[in-house]
């Protein structure tokens, strides 16, 4: 019953991790840059929902409607008016930048609303619906994994079905070729970033009904995210999804078996293995770059 139960919670969270893994696996498959502000982009959305449903009185999860339009548009700017700039630059002037952004973004939240965590909290931030006897899921939980699942699903059929997902994904396969084509990869690269931060921000807004918000919380949600992407494959937004659950579902069962102390420690245990033994992750091909 405790395995049952640990392996649908880990599920649930699992599907937020990937969402988050999802974001940061497309901008380093269209733009070849590892976003180190990729977890401070989530901390953002975090307070944007807090306070939307603080002042605004808007439920977290009608928010997004605001928060994705928002963080897109932050994503697009970001990419126009700084990693454009070093786009073709070594690989550690991109992670000093992207590096440094994170900083900004998370010691100005600091400044203007200090390291005391905040707690949103819904008339259904405890509730918890019975699905069998002594099997319970988590009513925030749930309906962020159902949102999870819609975004997701919209994000393939945009990336599968459009003529601008298509050159995303030409872009992504092979830079130079796609440019050849008469794709216009200056502005791939802009709306991946866009759409990156839209999904980070998105992810962290999800987390925000059941998790301390705090300015540093994007460092820790960093971590898994980089795990996720590297377990699923990097690049891989399919890898992005799978590698989100798994460790979703790792976190639970140590949680349960060991302690939640020991739930990060397993999870980068997991993460070194990955690296020793297959670099390539799950779903990425051997000697891909």
């Amino acid at each position: 019953m405790f395995f049952l139960q640990s392996l649908l919670s880990g599920i649930l969270t699992g599907g937020v991790y990937a969402l988050a893994g999802i974001g940061m696996s497309l901008v380093f498959g269209v733009m070849n840059i590892s976003n180190f502000a990729h977890g401070d982009l989530m901390m953002l959305g975090m307070y944007l929902a807090y306070f939307a449903f603080t002042l605004l009185h808007i439920d977290p999860y009608v928010s997004l409607l605001l928060i994705i339009p928002i963080s897109f548009l932050f994503g697009f700017l970001i990419e126009k008016v700084f990693i454009r700039q070093i786009i073709h630059h070594p690989h550690q002037n991109q992670i000093l930048l992207t590096v440094g952004l994170g900083l900004i973004m998370s010691n100005s939240t600091l400044l203007a609303f200090t390291s005391d965590p905040k707690i949103l909290t819904t008339s259904y931030s405890s509730s918890a619906i019975n699905i069998f006897d002594g099997i319970s899921l988590s009513v925030p939980l749930l309906l962020s994994f159902i949102v999870t699942c819609g975004i997701t699903g919209i994000l393939y059929m945009f990336l599968s079905k459009t003529t601008t997902g298509l050159a995303l994904m030409a872009t992504s396969q092979n830079r130079e070729a796609a440019q050849l084509m008469g794709i216009n990869v200056a502005k791939m690269s802009a709306i991946a970033f866009g759409l990156g931060t839209a999904l980070a921000a998105t992810a962290g807004a999800l987390i925000a009904p059941t998790y301390y918000i705090h300015p540093m919380a994007g460092h820790s949600f960093l971590l898994k995210a980089f795990t996720i992407c590297v377990l699923g494959g990097l690049g891989s937004v399919f890898g992005a999804a799978i590698g989100g659950i798994i460790i979703g579902i790792v976190e639970a069962m140590a949680s349960t078996y060991l302690s939640t102390d020991w739930k990060d420690v397993v999870v980068f245990i997991l993460f070194l293995a990955v690296l020793l033994f297959r670099p390539e992750g799950l779903f990425g091909k051997k000697g891909e770059q």
